[in-house]
């Protein structure tokens, strides 16, 4: 079992990585949440013909750039892992909490 310290240091090593990787993530996923709104309000009020760019962008495509295959994959991938990392970090720091009271 890793002492104390070792733990600290694998958290703070993680907590960067979480921290380098979130906005990559989140800005993406908030794109498609705005873009995918705002066209199904445009179709609530029978104006989606007018909002074909928004579902265009909400499904990856970004001019010349056709991400439309493997966006949804990209969104899901950068969200399981923010998952798993925060959930991770959330776990040990429980355990460093709980070895402090210990000591």
């Amino acid at each position: 079992m890793p002492n104390l310290q070792t733990v600290k240091r694998q958290l703070q090593k993680l907590k960067q990585v979480h921290a380098f990787v979130a906005p990559f993530v989140v800005i993406p996923i908030i794109l498609t949440l705005i873009t995918g709104s705002l066209y199904q309000a445009f179709a609530l009020l029978g104006r989606a013909g007018d909002a074909g760019w928004l579902l265009s962008i909400h499904k990856g495509n970004f001019g010349p750039l056709h991400l439309d295959v493997i966006y949804p994959f990209l969104n899901a991938l950068g969200l399981l892992f923010m998952a798993i990392t925060g959930g991770k970090m959330w776990l040990d720091l429980r355990r460093i909490r709980s070895r402090s009271r210990a000591s």
